[in-house]
């Protein structure tokens, strides 16, 4: 039995989202609307994730950790990690590389990272949109590092994708990629699809998941509450996916701020 996945979605801590999309309210809408499986990503930082870790098992949601990274190119790329301490890891690694402007919450949106409650812990300093001083081909590499996979993310939209960016996508250790819409208006060089509701807004919540072919059993074999097993997670990538049950055929995996 295939499961509701959404694996790109922001919170209050990205400065273009909604500061009424705690971790909480996001998984209250998602869980809502039937997904089972979802990633927080917000620009550059995983801050937000001890809240969602936290939340997750309380609306039977199995949480991924990790963040939309943005690459000196300007490609946005979903960073994705099954155990929290490995995304908190990659993301101080993240901030220390990041270019150091700061955010100016009053023109560009507050930046605040919160407990289960919505009590706001922190704010981060620096735009979090701002690019890494990390190269596309340099961005696998570090992340696998720590134990994450990559899918470069709406790859067919007119900014801040590969395809923007690069005028193609480009092979690489992608375990998947995100279009906006199936099928695919790009060349996507046969690596499975995904699509994901990039969310910002509550109103944006689940409004693009997609099957993913898993059993809640086989995702997380040491039982319900416990981390993704993500070689099974990337597994059942392999096998094909799309926006509402749509599947595209894909050939077998190789082992903003603006919305």
């Amino acid at each position: 039995m295939a499961l509701l996945a959404d694996l790109h979605n922001h919170s209050c801590l990205s400065p273009c989202g909604s500061l009424e999309l705690s971790p909480r309210v996001l998984l209250e809408i998602a869980a809502a609307k039937g997904i089972r499986v979802m990633a927080l990503t917000d620009h550059n930082s995983s801050l937000n994730c001890p809240a969602f870790s936290r939340l997750a098992p309380r609306y039977g949601v199995v949480p991924l950790y990790g963040m939309e990274a943005t690459t000196q190119e300007e490609i946005h790329v979903l960073c994705l990690f099954s155990f929290l301490d490995a995304a908190l890891s990659f993301g101080e690694y993240a901030y220390t590389i990041i270019t150091p402007f700061p955010n100016n919450p009053e023109k560009t949106g507050d930046q605040v990272y919160v407990d289960e409650e919505d009590n706001i812990e922190g704010e981060v300093e620096y735009f979090l949109p701002n690019a890494l001083d990390l190269s596309v081909d340099a961005l696998g590499g570090k992340a696998a590092e720590y134990g994450g996979i990559l899918i470069p993310a709406h790859v067919d939209r007119p900014a801040f994708s590969m395809t923007s960016q690069l005028g193609v996508v480009v092979p690489g250790p992608w375990a998947a990629i995100e279009c906006v819409r199936l099928p695919p208006v790009v060349d996507t060089l046969g690596y499975p699809l995904t699509t994901s509701s990039d969310a910002h807004y509550p109103e944006h919540v689940a409004r693009r998941p997609f099957n993913l072919d898993i059993t809640l059993e086989e995702l997380c074999p040491q039982g319900p509450g416990t981390e993704a097993d993500m070689a099974a997670f990337v597994e059942a990538l392999t096998r094909g996916g799309g926006s509402r049950g749509l599947a595209p055929q894909v050939q077998p995996l190789r082992p903003q701020c603006p919305r």
